[in-house]
């Protein structure tokens, strides 16, 4: 699944779902995806019966968890990096008669949790994506002093089954996780080693969660997969369902403005989830669709399973049905056996499609992945030459997407307050952070702007006029 745009992000967490008075304090950082967002998430509403809250930085915190990523370059050194500087922190709270849990979740949990036991001693638990819902009893044997719990099984039961339901005042906007896992196993990637097998929560689980974060303030949901348009949930009676049918049904729900889904797959862009792009309103004219290279030789390389012309194909449909659709996209240079032609490929690919925002990343081996074998490995220095080149390319396409949205009257979400006073943030359908000078009520209403200027990241605004979608 896709980095975030910030790949170290520090979150807090939620004080006890009871309402009393947080008794330990709890810090969470999050790295990578979305999905990582959202597991921070469910791990806090795990641990808030315990009587955890929200702790600012990790020095003042009883428990700390680092939850990871495996995506990026160096992840786990990163990851160890930081274990040690938090082994000060646990040494300075023992002197003191304090006691500090520390955790490792994630991807990198999952595919290094003996090495990092081994490694750094000092961590009390280590927990893999899918046994999170598992996390109060580890605490509590770790709380024992019973050594390093580590659990990287993927179980057999559904964690979705045995979490406490999610917190639904998170804000305007909110994650919702509806498929897990992958099936692809393209060559350069570790996600389905840490996460498993692709799994799809039922329609009930997923419309239910759904109408808890309306009902909590939410106006626009993103769900979430490592592979979401490979979704086939359980319907009611039994029936399977597509990703496009789930959409029409969220779509029914009353107050819910905007609907998004990452991360997609090409070959999973079926001709009725194309086609609900033009019928659904609240579906926005936006799609992450990772193609990663525009050579098919490479693309076979990869075991993407489809070739260049599958995604112009996709991306000349959506907008056939949509004509302000919007893309962004995946792109590693550099895998083995790439060459200069291979690389001009992918510039022609993103020359002819256009892209409002994309990611890319320079190929680095992980290992256990059939790419990290392969002969014919790119020298580093031509990565770098390549990688340049194509950033360089995708950045002058993200400028002219944002330059081209001056001057056009679009609905805004505003969704906080800006950096300066009496400026309001929100997001474009296109998901551009726009500021525009506005009233502290505009938080979670749709209001109607006219873009004024684009600058490198973000848009500038003038409001014309605010609807709410929901009574207050």
């Amino acid at each position: 699944m896709t980095p975030a745009p910030s790949p170290e992000t520090a979150i807090d967490t939620t004080a006890p779902l009871d309402g009393s008075t947080p008794r330990k304090r709890l810090f969470i950082r999050t790295w990578g995806c979305q999905m990582n967002v959202y597991d921070s998430g469910r791990m806090a509403d795990v641990l808030a019966p315990l009587g955890y809250g929200p702790a600012e930085t990790p020095e003042e915190a009883d428990m700390v968890i680092l939850n990871t990523c495996h995506i990026r370059e160096k992840a786990s050194e990163k990851v160890f990096s930081d274990l040690g500087r938090l082994r000060v922190m646990k040494e300075a709270r023992a002197e003191a008669g304090q006691k500090m849990v520390l955790a490792v979740a994630g991807c990198v949990a999952q595919a290094e949790g003996k090495e990092i036991t081994t490694r750094a001693p000092w961590v009390d638990i280590v927990l893999g994506p899918q046994t999170y819902h598992r996390l109060p009893e580890m605490v509590a044997r770790a709380a024992r002093a019973a050594g390093a719990q580590i659990d990287t099984d993927f179980p057999v039961e559904q964690k979705f089954d045995l979490l406490p339901q999610p917190r639904a005042d998170q804000g305007p906007t909110a994650f919702l996780t509806i498929q897990e896992g992958c099936d692809k196993f393209c060559s350069f990637c570790v996600v389905p080693y840490t996460r498993g097998a692709e799994f799809s929560r039922p329609v009930a689980a997923i419309v239910a969660e759904a109408r808890r974060l309306v009902a909590g303030g939410a106006r626009e949901i993103s769900l979430l997969g490592q592979n979401v348009n490979a979704w086939h949930g359980e319907g009611p009676g039994g029936a399977t369902w597509t990703l496009s049918r789930l959409l029409y049904e969220l779509a029914e729900i009353e107050g819910l403005a905007r609907l998004r889904y990452t991360t997609s797959h090409p070959r999973d862009m079926d001709d009725d989830l194309i086609q609900a792009h033009g019928r659904i309103p609240q579906l926005m004219p936006f799609l992450h669709l990772p193609v990663q290279s525009g050579s098919d030789k490479i693309l076979a390389a990869m075991n993407r399973g489809h070739q260049a012309d599958l995604f112009f194909r996709i991306t000349d449909q959506l907008r056939e049905v949509r004509p302000d659709m919007a893309f962004t996209s995946d792109f590693i240079v550099g895998h083995p056996g790439e060459k200069a032609e291979d690389h001009a490929a992918t510039m022609a690919l993103v020359e002819k499609v256009g892209f409002a925002l994309s990611y890319s990343f320079k190929y680095s081996a992980r290992p256990g992945t059939p790419a990290a074998g392969q002969p014919f490995q790119v020298a580093e220095a031509e990565k770098d030459a390549r990688l340049q080149e194509l950033q360089a390319l995708l950045r002058q396409q993200q400028d002219a997407f944002n330059l081209s949205c001056v001057g056009l009257e679009c609905d805004i979400l505003f969704t906080g307050t800006g950096r300066h006073p009496g400026q309001m943030a929100g997001r474009s359908p296109w998901l551009q952070p726009v500021h525009a000078l506005g009233n502290a009520d505009l938080v979670g209403r749709v209001a109607r702007v006219k873009i004024a200027a684009a600058m490198p990241n973000s848009l500038s605004a003038t409001l014309l006029d605010a609807k709410e979608l929901t009574p207050a």
